[in-house]
């Protein structure tokens, strides 16, 4: 039986938007799958782990009604095979799906629809708000790098969304570094904040594709709702209690300078060829009118970089693990970096100038 015909692209597209948070192997089979359906003549994905759920929309279909679950990842990768120009014809019958382009026959199994579980939503509404997908991209790219991953403090596995009165606050740390981003809303919300696990984050990031579009989000208790382009992602939240990040954020750090971001990013990176690839370490020296970068490694090789800086303080030297470094230049699009260290123990503070919705934390290492 004819499910459905069309262009490649509508159905890849959709199934891009949903086959992220797939898992190829799973205790429960029928987790690998995607759940297609055809309603009022357009055609539905749903794709689930049982902690996040993503749903969305696809090509028209004026071939009926359906629904089916097939493997997620191998009719995505039958698809991405076929050229781009291809018709794509479902046929389905007898729990088998028949993919058929130009030449190209391809037979998938197929698990009873009624049998995919879906996540039950929550009713009640915390907090709603919406911002631009570009402001909100922004921001996660400003902090994602720093979450945790897989740590035994299952909350830093994680983003915190926090927001109160107009203004939303993304934070993420790994016990390292924090990261810290925020924007105003027109919204004047009671403080209210949840913490998002890593995969919502990157699956979310990559659905952001339409800048001048909105994202509506709603906090729903134990459980977050985006609302973007044709997509739905629900999430559960990561329930612990994140730590308070004002605590972290260095106030009197006083040896203060302005450099150029991409300066910076360039002597860091090239002398990272010759760090230790164990430790990563990079050593600062600060003296008046001059930066110099440093890494040495097991081999006694040395990379040296100086550079001029407006700094008329008094000397110091500093450790850090140099990806902590590179992370926040290369995931900022400032042309330069404020930078405000203390002592040789205390964590350095990175926010851009004249700007106050960012910041970031870095702690020193013992190399």
């Amino acid at each position: 039986m004819l499910i459905l015909q069309t262009d490649r692209d509508s159905l890849l597209k959709p199934l891009q938007a949903v086959t992220g948070i797939v898992e190829r192997k799973h205790t429960l089979p029928i987790l690998s799958n995607v759940l297609l359906e055809s309603v009022g003549g357009k055609i539905q994905l749903l794709a689930t782990d049982l902690e996040i759920q993503i749903h969305t929309h696809g090509a028209d279909n004026d071939a009926g009604d359906f629904r089916l679950t097939t493997n997620a990842k191998k009719l995505q990768d039958i698809l991405r095979a076929l050229p781009d120009s291809a018709i794509v014809q479902l046929d389905w019958a007898d729990n088998r799906l028949t993919l058929k382009a130009g030449k190209s026959r391809f037979n998938l199994q197929t698990l009873p629809a009624e049998d995919f579980p879906t996540m039950s939503v929550g009713e009640t509404t915390q907090a709603a708000f919406s911002l631009t997908q570009e402001t909100l991209k922004n921001m996660i790219s400003q902090v994602q790098y720093s979450m945790a991953v897989q740590d035994i403090r299952y909350y830093l596995n994680g983003l915190l969304m926090q927001v109160e009165s107009g203004q939303l606050r993304l934070v993420s740390t790994d016990g390292h570094r924090l990261a810290y981003s925020a924007t105003t809303i027109e919204s004047d919300l009671a403080k209210t904040e949840v913490i998002l696990p890593r995969k919502t984050v990157l699956e979310l990031n990559k659905l952001l594709n339409q800048p001048n579009e909105m994202v509506e989000i709603e906090l729903l208790g134990n459980q977050v709702r985006f609302k973007c382009n044709d997509t739905v992602i629900i999430s559960k939240i990561i329930d612990g209690k994140f730590p308070d990040y004002n605590r972290v954020i260095p106030l009197d750090n006083e040896k203060i300078f302005v450099i150029s971001r991409t300066d910076l990013l360039g002597a860091l990176e090239r002398s990272a060829i010759l760090a230790n690839e164990k430790f990563k370490g990079v050593k600062l020296f600060l003296s008046a009118g001059l930066l110099r970068v440093s890494c040495t490694n097991s081999e006694q090789e040395e990379a040296t970089e100086e550079l001029e800086i407006a700094y008329q303080g008094n000397d110091l030297e500093v450790n850090f693990n140099i990806s902590y470094l590179t992370d926040v230049l290369r995931n900022s699009h400032s042309d330069d970096m404020q930078l405000a260290f203390g002592d040789s123990s205390k964590s350095t503070l990175f926010t851009i100038p004249n700007e106050a919705n960012f910041k970031y934390v870095v702690m020193p290492m013992r190399i």
